[in-house]
Protein backbone atom coordinates (compact mmCIF):
# COMPACT_ATOMS: atom_id res chain seq x y z
CA UNK A 1 0.00 0.00 0.00
CA UNK A 2 1.35 3.38 -0.68
CA UNK A 3 2.15 5.95 1.48
CA UNK A 4 0.11 8.47 3.28
CA UNK A 5 -1.36 11.34 0.77
CA UNK A 6 0.61 14.82 0.48
CA UNK A 7 -1.06 16.52 -2.47
CA UNK A 8 -4.17 16.28 -4.09
CA UNK A 9 -4.09 16.83 -7.91
CA UNK A 10 -7.24 16.88 -9.96
CA UNK A 11 -6.45 13.37 -11.36
CA UNK A 12 -3.41 12.34 -9.35
CA UNK A 13 -2.22 11.99 -5.45
CA UNK A 14 1.13 12.47 -4.36
CA UNK A 15 2.22 10.19 -1.72
CA UNK A 16 5.40 9.88 0.20
CA UNK A 17 7.28 6.75 -0.94
CA UNK A 18 7.91 3.66 1.15
CA UNK A 19 10.11 0.86 1.31
CA UNK A 20 6.91 -0.92 0.40
CA UNK A 21 7.32 0.75 -2.71
CA UNK A 22 11.00 -0.64 -3.72
CA UNK A 23 9.01 -3.55 -5.97
CA UNK A 24 7.17 -1.04 -7.99
CA UNK A 25 10.14 1.07 -8.28
CA UNK A 26 12.14 -1.24 -9.37
CA UNK A 27 10.02 -2.40 -12.15
CA UNK A 28 8.87 0.79 -12.92
CA UNK A 29 12.73 1.80 -13.69
CA UNK A 30 13.78 -1.20 -15.30
CA UNK A 31 11.02 -1.35 -17.92
CA UNK A 32 12.31 -0.91 -21.34
CA UNK A 33 10.04 1.81 -22.15
CA UNK A 34 10.26 3.72 -19.23
CA UNK A 35 13.97 3.66 -19.54
CA UNK A 36 14.39 5.08 -22.94
CA UNK A 37 12.88 8.25 -22.23
CA UNK A 38 15.01 8.68 -19.08
CA UNK A 39 19.16 9.05 -18.04
CA UNK A 40 19.23 5.87 -16.30
CA UNK A 41 21.23 2.86 -17.74
CA UNK A 42 21.73 0.63 -15.24
CA UNK A 43 19.64 -2.49 -14.16
CA UNK A 44 18.16 -1.56 -10.51
CA UNK A 45 17.48 -4.54 -7.93
CA UNK A 46 15.58 -4.76 -5.50
CA UNK A 47 18.13 -3.75 -2.59
CA UNK A 48 19.14 -0.72 -5.35
CA UNK A 49 15.65 0.14 -4.81
CA UNK A 50 15.66 0.05 -1.18
CA UNK A 51 18.49 1.61 -0.99
CA UNK A 52 17.29 4.56 -2.91
CA UNK A 53 14.34 4.34 -0.52
CA UNK A 54 16.31 4.72 2.85
CA UNK A 55 18.55 7.55 1.36
CA UNK A 56 15.29 9.47 0.92
CA UNK A 57 14.73 12.91 2.92
CA UNK A 58 16.64 16.03 3.11
CA UNK A 59 16.32 19.83 2.51
CA UNK A 60 17.50 19.31 -1.06
CA UNK A 61 14.94 17.14 -2.48
CA UNK A 62 11.33 15.98 -2.47
CA UNK A 63 9.72 12.78 -4.07
CA UNK A 64 6.74 11.07 -4.42
CA UNK A 65 4.80 8.45 -5.64
CA UNK A 66 2.52 9.44 -8.13
CA UNK A 67 -0.81 7.50 -7.71
CA UNK A 68 -4.32 6.69 -9.23
CA UNK A 69 -7.49 5.82 -7.07
CA UNK A 70 -4.93 4.63 -4.51
CA UNK A 71 -2.57 2.80 -7.11
CA UNK A 72 0.68 3.57 -7.88
CA UNK A 73 1.32 4.64 -11.59
CA UNK A 74 4.62 6.68 -11.36
CA UNK A 75 7.12 8.65 -9.42
CA UNK A 76 8.33 12.47 -9.65
CA UNK A 77 11.03 14.23 -7.37
CA UNK A 78 12.34 17.35 -7.27
CA UNK A 79 16.45 17.75 -6.43
CA UNK A 80 17.84 21.29 -5.70
CA UNK A 81 20.54 22.29 -8.66
CA UNK A 82 23.55 24.48 -7.82
CA UNK A 83 23.83 27.24 -5.12
CA UNK A 84 20.99 26.67 -2.63
CA UNK A 85 20.43 30.68 -2.30
CA UNK A 86 19.68 30.52 -6.21
CA UNK A 87 16.45 28.73 -5.67
CA UNK A 88 16.61 26.42 -8.67
CA UNK A 89 15.52 22.61 -8.53
CA UNK A 90 15.08 19.85 -10.99
CA UNK A 91 11.96 17.79 -11.46
CA UNK A 92 12.03 14.85 -12.98
CA UNK A 93 9.34 12.20 -13.44
CA UNK A 94 8.38 8.63 -14.89
CA UNK A 95 5.28 6.45 -15.24
CA UNK A 96 4.15 3.22 -16.14
CA UNK A 97 3.68 2.80 -19.57
CA UNK A 98 -0.24 2.16 -19.29
CA UNK A 99 -0.62 5.17 -17.63
CA UNK A 100 0.72 7.41 -20.63
CA UNK A 101 -1.78 9.86 -22.39
CA UNK A 102 -4.17 10.57 -19.75
CA UNK A 103 -2.94 13.15 -18.29
CA UNK A 104 -1.68 11.88 -14.91
CA UNK A 105 2.12 13.33 -15.60
CA UNK A 106 1.04 16.49 -16.30
CA UNK A 107 -1.22 16.93 -13.29
CA UNK A 108 1.44 15.43 -11.08
CA UNK A 109 3.79 17.81 -12.37
CA UNK A 110 1.18 21.00 -11.74
CA UNK A 111 1.02 19.40 -7.99
CA UNK A 112 4.87 19.65 -7.94
CA UNK A 113 4.98 23.01 -9.15
CA UNK A 114 2.92 24.27 -7.08
CA UNK A 115 4.52 22.70 -3.77
CA UNK A 116 7.85 23.77 -4.95
CA UNK A 117 6.96 27.78 -5.12
CA UNK A 118 4.54 27.99 -2.14
CA UNK A 119 6.38 25.71 0.21
CA UNK A 120 10.11 25.14 -0.60
CA UNK A 121 9.93 28.68 -2.17
CA UNK A 122 11.42 27.83 -5.23
CA UNK A 123 12.75 30.98 -8.00
CA UNK A 124 12.42 28.26 -10.93
CA UNK A 125 11.89 25.23 -11.98
CA UNK A 126 13.74 23.23 -14.74
CA UNK A 127 13.35 19.58 -16.23
CA UNK A 128 15.56 18.14 -19.43
CA UNK A 129 13.99 16.08 -21.86
CA UNK A 130 15.82 13.59 -24.59
CA UNK A 131 14.92 15.64 -28.05
CA UNK A 132 13.31 11.78 -28.81
CA UNK A 133 10.88 12.08 -26.00
CA UNK A 134 8.53 14.90 -27.90
CA UNK A 135 5.61 12.91 -24.65
CA UNK A 136 7.40 14.03 -22.22
CA UNK A 137 8.16 17.79 -23.60
CA UNK A 138 4.33 17.98 -24.02
CA UNK A 139 3.79 17.49 -20.65
CA UNK A 140 5.91 20.63 -19.47
CA UNK A 141 4.44 22.55 -21.76
CA UNK A 142 1.01 22.15 -20.36
CA UNK A 143 2.28 22.83 -17.04
CA UNK A 144 3.58 25.54 -17.93
CA UNK A 145 7.50 25.52 -19.12
CA UNK A 146 8.94 27.04 -21.82
CA UNK A 147 12.18 25.47 -23.60
CA UNK A 148 15.29 27.14 -22.84
CA UNK A 149 17.46 25.56 -25.46
CA UNK A 150 19.04 22.82 -26.50
CA UNK A 151 21.66 20.49 -25.91
CA UNK A 152 23.04 19.33 -28.87
CA UNK A 153 24.10 15.21 -28.95
CA UNK A 154 24.65 15.54 -24.92
CA UNK A 155 23.62 12.05 -24.34
CA UNK A 156 24.22 8.96 -25.53
CA UNK A 157 20.96 6.46 -25.73
CA UNK A 158 20.53 3.38 -27.77
CA UNK A 159 23.76 3.71 -29.36
CA UNK A 160 23.11 6.94 -30.58
CA UNK A 161 23.82 10.65 -29.95
CA UNK A 162 20.46 12.78 -28.78
CA UNK A 163 20.01 16.05 -28.68
CA UNK A 164 18.71 17.16 -25.08
CA UNK A 165 15.92 19.95 -24.61
CA UNK A 166 15.99 21.91 -21.62
CA UNK A 167 12.83 23.22 -20.44
CA UNK A 168 12.18 26.22 -17.43
CA UNK A 169 9.53 27.51 -15.59
CA UNK A 170 10.50 31.08 -12.81
CA UNK A 171 8.12 31.10 -9.90
CA UNK A 172 7.18 34.61 -11.64
CA UNK A 173 5.42 33.03 -14.39
CA UNK A 174 3.97 30.09 -11.55
CA UNK A 175 2.13 33.11 -10.33
CA UNK A 176 0.99 34.72 -13.61
CA UNK A 177 -0.84 31.68 -14.68
CA UNK A 178 -4.42 32.05 -15.50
Amino acid sequence: MPGSVFRRGETVELRTIEEADAEFLRDLINEPRVRAGIANRTPMNLADEREWVDSLGGDDEANFLVCVDGDAVGTIGLRRRHEPSWGVWGVGYMLVPDAWGNGYATDALRETAAYAFDERRAAKLFATVYKTNPASARVLEKAGFVEEGVLRGEAFVDGERVDIVRYGLPADEWEDRP
